[in-house]
């Protein structure tokens, strides 16, 4: 079979109309069985199974089961913008490192860096801003966003 996912000369992935239906079948449920995922876009289940494959094995889509934080004990979410002095990439490898650190985006803007922190708490969420991310060789300030209530979360960029 041959990729599912085409790149261009800038290797972003192109994917075809099929496949994005397959993922957005996904996206709506990732236990959906691969017959009704078939049955709704066309193919059969074997194809569906080979698609699937191709695109995790090209790095296009991951599944995985999402939780949320509050029920697993994480009542403290927030986003620290983060100012760098120097090179972005050893302070975002570090980040990265961190188990607390959901996800690093270097960006253009305010800051260099945006990270979303999930924590057990207000004393959590001080130690890794105070103690584990200021004091990062290059990190020159950080400005906090505490997350007060979540309105919308959704994972369905890139079929709509």
């Amino acid at each position: 079979m041959k990729d599912v996912a085409t790149r261009d000369r800038n290797g972003t992935p192109s994917i075809d109309s099929v496949s994005l239906a397959i993922i957005e079948q996904l996206q709506e449920d990732g236990r959906r069985p691969y017959a009704a995922i078939g049955k709704a876009v066309g193919l059969s289940e074997a194809a569906v199974r080979q698609r699937v494959q191709k695109l995790l094995d090209q790095g296009v889509m991951q599944i995985v089961a999402v939780t949320d934080p509050l029920t697993v004990g994480l009542r403290r979410q927030a986003m620290v913008g983060i100012n760098v002095e120097g090179d972005l990439d050893p302070v975002a490898d570090a980040l990265t490192t961190m188990e607390e650190v959901e996800y690093v985006v270097m960006t253009a803007g305010s800051f260099d860096l945006i990270i979303e922190i999930v924590c057990e708490d207000d004393d959590h969420l001080l130690e890794m801003i105070n103690k584990r991310i200021r004091t990062l060789p290059g990190v020159r300030s950080t400005e906090s966003f505490v997350y007060l209530k979540l309105r919308k979360q959704t994972y369905t960029w890139g079929t709509r």
